[in-house]
């Protein structure tokens, strides 16, 4: 629930804060994870282990500069995951660095592993270019306008060759080696930085 509450809230601050206040007018610039949660995403979460958030919703067109302000609307959830793991981080290097470590109760630590390995993988999960994921509409953004209407066009199909790669024996060609490779050097990354 902090991932996303997280994730999502930046998403609408940014696109606040470039003159967009879509979100805020729709109670989305906020932390609270209520008003953020997907119900069908949030209880697969539990059943399938994978989940979503509700989307915010961006109005490109209220952007003095849209190519910029889109680009770092969608970037700013996959960062807010990645500064998270580094919160995280931090807090287990303080109680290292003074002693306090020895005396963490186990479900502190594990909430820890749990928090980082979710919001890295958000971070890296949502920067593939796939819709509706945050690195597709990177792309999306950077884009000239006659290939944006062209990928406008394929949107929904880019979306069941997503769920297919995730879903299918595919996924290990494609998803898996992102779970196993690619995450865990993003959060060993950031654990060597500290420690």
């Amino acid at each position: 629930m902090i991932a996303f509450a997280v994730h999502e809230f930046a998403h609408a601050w940014v696109a606040y804060k470039f003159g967009d206040p879509t979100a805020q007018r729709q109670g989305r610039l906020t932390l609270n994870p209520i008003k953020h949660l997907d119900p069908l995403g949030t209880i697969l979460i539990f059943i399938a282990g994978f989940g979503w958030a509700r989307p915010v919703p961006v109005n490109r067109f209220m952007f003095k500069n849209p190519k910029l302000a889109g680009v770092l609307v969608s970037v700013a959830g996959p960062v807010s995951n990645l500064i998270l793991v580094f919160l995280a981080f931090a807090i287990w290097y303080i109680f290292v660095t003074l002693g306090l470590a020895p005396g963490v109760p186990d479900f502190f630590l594990d909430f820890l592993n749990i928090f980082i390995g979710l919001n890295a993988m958000l971070f890296v999960f949502n920067l593939l270019p796939f819709p509706p994921l945050d690195g597709y509409r990177i792309i999306e953004d950077l884009a000239p306008a006659d290939i944006r209407a062209k990928m406008t066009q394929y949107e929904a199909y880019g979306s069941i060759i997503f769920l297919i790669l995730v879903i299918t024996p595919l996924d290990q060609y494609t998803i898996q080696p992102i779970f196993y490779y690619l995450i865990p050097a993003v959060t060993d990354g950031i654990y060597n930085l500290f420690f």
